[in-house]
C-alpha cells in the first residue's frame, strides 16, 4: 500500500509540473517578451495566442502543451506497469491527466494563471484510448466549422468526456474521473459560456487581431 501510495504522490508531482509548462505563456513571455495574459481574452491558451499574435509559433505553443501531456501520462504509465493488485495502468492515466490539467490550467510558476485544458487535453483524450479521442474531436471539429466558436466545441469536448470513458471502460471509478477531468475544462469556460447564451462570444477567425 505504502509503495502505492508513493508512486501514486511521484505521478502526481511529476504530471503538475509538466503542465505546468504552459506553451503560450512561455512563448509570449520569454520568447516575444509580451505576455499573452495581457491581451485579448487574458486566457493563457492557443486560441488567444492565435488571435494576439499570430505565426509559426503558435506551433511551438501547440507542441509545448501536447508533449508535456504526453510525458505526463507516460511517467504515470511507467510506474503502474507490472504493479502488483491488478492493472492500474488506465487508473494512472487519469490520475496523472487530471494533475497535467490542473498544472496547465493552474501553474504555480506564473501566479496560477494559466490555460483552459483544450490542447493539453486533446492530446489527453486519445491518449485514454483512440474512441474517446475521436469522440472528443470530431465534436469538436465539427462544432468550430459549423459554429465558428472554439469554445463550443472545447465544451462538448469536456462534457462528453465522462460519458465516452464509461463507454470505453465501463468502469465506475474511471467514469467519476472522468467526469472531474471533462469538469474542470467545461468549468474553465464558464465565462464563454455565459457569453454564447448572450451572443457576445468571439468567434474564430484565421486572421490574428491587429
Amino acid at each position: 500500500m505504502g509503495d502505492l501510495i508513493f508512486r501514486a504522490v511521484i505521478i502526481a508531482v511529476v504530471a503538475y509540473f509538466c503542465g505546468c509548462f504552459n506553451g503560450s505563456v512561455i512563448v509570449s513571455k520569454y520568447i516575444l517578451r509580451d505576455d499573452v495574459r495581457n491581451h485579448g481574452s487574458g486566457n493563457a491558451g492557443l486560441t488567444n495566442f492565435f488571435r494576439t499574435f499570430g505565426g509559426p509559433l503558435t506551433f511551438v505553443v501547440i507542441l509545448t502543451d501536447v508533449v508535456k501531456a504526453v510525458v505526463g501520462i507516460q511517467v504515470a504509465v511507467l510506474l503502474s506497469a507490472g504493479v502488483q493488485g491488478g492493472d492500474l495502468v488506465n487508473y494512472a492515466k487519469y490520475w496523472a491527466a487530471a494533475w497535467v490539467l490542473l498544472g496547465h490550467m493552474y501553474p504555480c510558476m506564473f501566479h496560477f494563471r494559466g490555460g483552459k485544458g483544450v490542447l493539453s487535453g486533446g492530446a489527453i483524450v486519445f491518449m485514454m484510448d483512440w474512441r474517446i479521442g475521436l469522440v472528443a474531436w470530431i465534436g469538436f471539429l465539427v462544432l468550430v466549422l459549423l459554429t465558428r466558436y472554439v469554445s463550443l466545441g472545447s465544451i462538448w469536448a469536456g462534457a462528453s468526456f465522462p460519458f465516452s470513458t464509461w463507454f470505453v471502460f465501463r468502469d465506475p471509478i474511471l467514469f467519476v474521473m472522468g467526469l472531474f477531468l471533462g469538469g474542470l475544462v467545461v468549468w474553465k469556460h464558464r465565462s464563454n459560456i455565459q457569453r454564447l447564451l448572450t451572443g457576445t462570444e468571439n468567434k474564430f477567425s484565421f486572421h490574428k487581431k491587429k
